[in-house]
């Protein structure tokens, strides 16, 4: 069954190429969906895939891309929007 994940980092994500290493793992996974940053200094997620799929995503998000230093991540489920294609980066 497909879900939808809200997922928002916080900590020294921005700047340390947590977007592109987010990608990257997220399209190993198989997930589809989206990473932005926010104008606050986080990290914004939304993911769609199996349970276990987005799990994963959310606890390597604990340690992120090398340069990072995660403080928190809040992950909760939402609404199905039925991304389609490859997990990509909004800019």
């Amino acid at each position: 069954m497909v879900k939808h994940f809200n997922i928002t980092v916080s900590g020294k994500v921005q700047g340390v190429f947590f977007r592109v290493y987010t990608e990257k793992k997220a399209n190993e996974i198989g997930l589809c969906g989206f990473v932005q940053n926010q104008p606050n200094g986080d990290v914004y997620i939304e993911a769609e895939g199996s349970e276990e799929q987005l799990s994963e995503l959310a606890q390597w998000c604990k340690t992120g891309s090398p340069e990072a230093n995660v403080k928190d991540v809040v992950a909760s489920e939402g609404e199905l929007k039925n991304f389609k294609g490859k997990f990509m980066i909004n800019r």
